[in-house]
C-alpha cells in the first residue's frame, strides 16, 4: 500500500499547466475544485510553466478565463526565470530575441537589453511567432559573435487537444544548434533554480514543496534535481510504458490531479 505521507507533509504545490490542469481550452475533471480546495486544507499553490510564449501576466486572466483562482503570486514561468536570471548574471548584455512579443515584454520587464544586432547573448523561447529572419540572426550571432545560448524551456513539443502537438522551444534550439554547433543552456524545467527560486520566495523548503506535472524530464525531473517531492499525472504527455522504462521513478503516480483532494483530507 502507497503511504502518501510526504505528499501530505507538503506547504506548497507547484502544477504544471498543460497536460496537468487542462489541455488547450479542456480542463480536467476537479482541476478547478482540488485548487479551490487548497487553502482550506492550509496548502498553497502556484502555477508553474515551461511555457515562455506568455508572459506571467497573461496567466491570470486565462486562468482566471478557464475557471481556476488566481493572483499574480500563484504564477512564475521560465520567462520569468530567464528575465531573472539575465538580470543577475548577464545585466549589461545585448540580447537577441527568438520569442514572441510576450516573451520580449517579459525579458524587458526584467532590464534585459533586446538588441537586432551586433548581440552578445541569444535568447531562445517558444516562438509561436517564429520566422526564417529570427533563426538566421540567431545563429550568425551564435557563429560570428561567439554570442552565448540560452534557452527559456527544454520542451520539445507543447501538448494540444486530439492527440495533436506543436514545436516547442526544444526543438526550435535544435535547429538552431544543428546550424550553429552550440547547445544552449536551459533554464526552465528541469533546472532545480525554478524550485529554488520559489523555495526563496515563499520561505518554505524544498522538501516541503511538491511538484505535479505531466512530463517526467521536466516536471518530474526539477522536483528530483531540487530535491522536492514528485507526482506523475497520466493526462498528459507520459504513460505507464515511458515511466517503466525511467531510471528514476517519481514518488506518485496518479491518473490525474483530481486525485490528489482525496488524498490530502
Amino acid at each position: 500500500m502507497t503511504d502518501y505521507a510526504k505528499l501530505r507533509n507538503c506547504e506548497l504545490f507547484i502544477f504544471d499547466m498543460d497536460g496537468t490542469l487542462y489541455l488547450g481550452d479542456n480542463v480536467y475533471p476537479g482541476a478547478i475544485e482540488l485548487l479551490e480546495a487548497l487553502p482550506g486544507l492550509g496548502k498553497k499553490y502556484i502555477y508553474l510553466t515551461n511555457n515562455s510564449s506568455r508572459a506571467g501576466t497573461d496567466y491570470i486572466p486565462r486562468l482566471v478565463g478557464l475557471g481556476f483562482p488566481c493572483e499574480a503570486e500563484n504564477v512564475f514561468t521560465s520567462g520569468m526565470a530567464t528575465g531573472l536570471y539575465m538580470q543577475q548574471n548577464y545585466p549589461d548584455a545585448k540580447v537577441y530575441l527568438v520569442g514572441t512579443p510576450a516573451f520580449e515584454r517579459e525579458l524587458l520587464s526584467y532590464n534585459v537589453n533586446l538588441v537586432q544586432e551586433d548581440a552578445d547573448v541569444v535568447i531562445v523561447g517558444f516562438d509561436t511567432t517564429l520566422v526564417y529572419e529570427k533563426l538566421d540572426k540567431a545563429v550568425h550571432f551564435l557563429r560570428k559573435n561567439d554570442a552565448k545560448f540560452i534557452a527559456a524551456n527544454p520542451d520539445w513539443v507543447c501538448p494540444m487537444p486530439n492527440d495533436e502537438v506543436l514545436p516547442d522551444c526544444g526543438s526550435i534550439c535544435a535547429l538552431i544548434t544543428a546550424s550553429s554547433g552550440k547547445e544552449p543552456l536551459y533554464i526552465g524545467k528541469p533546472n532545480r533554480n525554478m524550485v529554488d527560486v520559489i523555495s526563496k520566495m515563499t520561505g518554505i523548503p524544498n522538501e516541503k514543496i511538491c511538484c505535479v506535472g505531466d512530463r517526467l524530464y521536466t516536471d518530474i525531473a526539477v522536483a528530483q534535481n531540487a530535491g522536492a517531492v514528485s507526482v506523475l499525472v497520466l493526462s498528459g504527455e507520459t504513460d505507464m510504458a515511458m515511466v517503466d522504462a525511467a531510471e528514476r521513478k517519481p514518488d506518485y503516480i496518479l491518473d490525474g490531479v483530481w486525485q490528489i483532494a482525496d488524498l490530502l483530507k
